[in-house]
């Protein structure tokens, strides 16, 4: 039966680098290795037939795990896995403006995708952040970073700058922290009951002259 004797350990490499796997198997008869990329959609994995996998230039979207599969017409085929992590430096893929009221919590928030995960900082014009300056807060979760305000106040509307880092570099994104008054947020249900018993009144000062002005011509 096939059987896989060598094989390569999991290996990370930065973006743009090239990759060699190897898979030595025996069997009699000679058994076929095959690499497939388990990390694609159905269908799209097959790679080689080869005991050798060679990748060049490799990208992001390569990353995952790889299995060789050796195979003979004597039994069932042996299979082992290998990983390949690929690093990238971080872009970020969501930085929204955000408005806000006086007086009100504010929330910016700044997703980064990179690997190794990013780190992030957050700076206004050349002052950098810290959770408990200002009453602020900073709190990372994996690739979202957020910077709450809990009271806004006018010194806090402005252009904010988040960076994020890893070993391969770092980018940025400015965020806008910007007012809005309260009078146009969405209405609340007072707003829209006001204006329901604003028309009902109409109505009814329009029957009510209707109904005097009928009364007016019988009555003469």
């Amino acid at each position: 039966p096939p059987q896989i004797m060598n094989i390569s350990s999991d290996v990370t490499v930065n973006e743009g680098s090239s990759v060699t796997l190897l898979c030595l198997a025996i069997g009699r008869p000679e058994p076929t290795v095959t690499w497939r990329h388990l990390s694609v959609k159905e269908g799209q994995g097959f790679v080689s037939e080869d005991e050798y996998l060679e990748i060049s230039d490799i990208k992001r979207d390569q990353s995952g795990e790889y299995e060789c599969s050796a195979l003979n017409d004597v039994a069932a085929p042996d299979v082992r896995k290998v990983k390949i992590t690929v690093n990238y430096p971080p872009y970020i893929s969501k930085a929204k403006n955000t408005g806000v009221s006086v007086g009100q919590k504010g929330i910016l928030s700044c997703e980064a995708s990179a690997v190794p995960m990013a780190e992030f900082q957050w700076f206004k014009e050349d002052t950098r952040l810290a959770t408990g300056l200002d009453g602020v807060r900073i709190e990372n979760k994996g690739r979202m970073s957020t910077l709450t305000f809990f009271n806004v106040s006018e010194k806090d509307y402005g252009n904010y700058t988040c960076v994020a880092t890893n070993k391969l570099g770092n980018t940025n994104a400015s965020i806008t922290l910007y007012e809005i008054s309260p009078s146009s947020a969405v209405a609340g249900p007072g707003a829209v009951i006001d204006g329901v018993n604003s028309a009902s009144r109409a109505l009814a000062c329009l029957w009510l002259s209707g109904t005097l002005l009928a009364h007016f011509f019988i009555k003469f």
